[in-house]
């Protein structure tokens, strides 16, 4: 069986991971699988650092598309994954998430009666001015195999009548935080290296456009330098988007001697700070999780998630961009502390067993073999 894996940026790395090593090492025989890397994230820190370090097959094919207008960098990729999918014999493309690697490869393969596997479909947030959610719908309307993470996201899907397509099979994140959880721990000197000590700092991300794009900014900004006046130090993988944002923006800007702006960092160096941070502060999706199944507390500078379930938990706190409420919420997360095991618990409850990219293989094979 031949599979195209259409990916593009860090997200999508993470969860391709535990998928190709399913695939090279499937009972009834490998599945051939072929990566096409759209180049949505070409910066080396937020791409290639993380092939290396998750040992994935280097891609086959690198679009190289490079930044631009939602519709134009969805354009170009569209055109140029077509192209791709039409010079080889495939019989399934695998997308992953929300973006717009997501969309343009869900769309080629339809328009080309190429059978389409979303991985991590049904994930709502309801609100369309989000384009990753446009993506997502979209995306799950379009293909052919749903592979839900979450009781919540098959729910979802039902609402659409998609249900008949979707599989609960739980998260590949969860799967490769558990492989890779370890490994973080021997191999990552972030720790060290950024002067840390466990418990006594927090991470944050930022760069979804809604916040780095829009009057948000300089809020989100202000909050993170009202935080580094308290006891913990702040650690901020500073996102290239966010970094050009502040440097055109706010030339006058100055983080607070507490919050230290870094360079991107990969994956092994996130899950390890994660692992030993005080709290996490983003707006990213993946970090929400990842922290959850780590036993990290999380603030998530959004009005909505995707993941619900965290919320419910007690394990993450949507704060937006206002000022007050993100400080509050991390206060309230510095004074009481988590029983990390135990939240580690309920996501396993909650997003799997860790064995999610074994039965989306499953799946896929029995889907081509039907």
């Amino acid at each position: 069986m031949r599979t195209v894996s259409i990916v593009g940026a860090r997200p999508q790395f993470i969860k391709l991971a535990p998928v190709s090593r399913e695939m090279a090492a499937f009972a009834d025989g490998p599945v051939e699988d072929t990566v096409i890397h759209t180049g949505q994230h070409y910066d080396p820190g937020m791409s290639e650092i993380f092939f290396d370090e998750l040992k994935i097959p280097k891609p086959a094919v690198d679009l190289a598309v490079g930044s631009g207008s939602h519709a134009t960098q969805t354009a170009r990729m569209l055109e140029m994954i077509e192209s791709e999918l039409q010079r080889r014999q495939v019989d399934m493309v695998v997308i992953y998430g929300d973006t717009n690697s997501t969309i343009a490869g869900s769309l080629a393969a339809a328009k080309i009666h190429i059978p389409v596997a979303h991985i991590e479909a049904g994930l709502r947030s309801f609100d369309r001015h989000m384009p990753e959610e446009v993506n997502r719908i979209t995306s799950d309307h379009l293909s052919d195999l749903l592979f839900a993470p979450t009781q919540t996201a098959m729910d979802n899907l039902e609402a659409e009548n998609l249900g008949g397509r979707a599989k609960l099979v739980g998260d590949v994140m969860l799967d490769a935080v558990l492989f890779n959880r370890e490994l973080a721990i021997r191999q990552s000197d972030a720790i060290n290296r950024l002067n840390l000590a466990a418990d006594e700092f927090a991470v944050v991300t930022l760069h979804r456009a809604a916040n780095t794009d829009t009057d948000r900014l300089p809020e989100l900004l202000e909050a993170l330098n009202e935080l580094a006046q308290d006891k913990l130090r702040l650690v901020f993988p500073m996102h290239p988007r966010t970094s050009a944002r502040i440097q055109s923006e706010f030339p006058d800007w100055r983080p607070h001697a507490r919050l230290d702006i870094v360079d991107p960092i990969g994956y092994l160096d996130m899950l390890r700070l994660l692992g030993d941070a005080r709290l996490v502060l983003t707006d990213s999706g993946g970090l929400q999780k990842e922290a959850f199944f780590l036993g990290t507390p999380c603030i998530t500078l959004r009005d909505e998630t995707e993941w619900p379930e965290t919320v419910d938990a007690g394990a993450n706190i949507l704060a937006g961009a206002d000022r007050a409420t993100i400080v509050a919420a991390a206060r309230k997360f510095q004074d009481t502390a988590m029983d990390r095991t135990v939240v580690s618990r309920q996501a396993a409850e909650l997003f799997g067993n860790g064995e999610a990219a074994r039965n989306i293989v499953r799946e896929i094979v029995n889907y081509h073999g039907g």
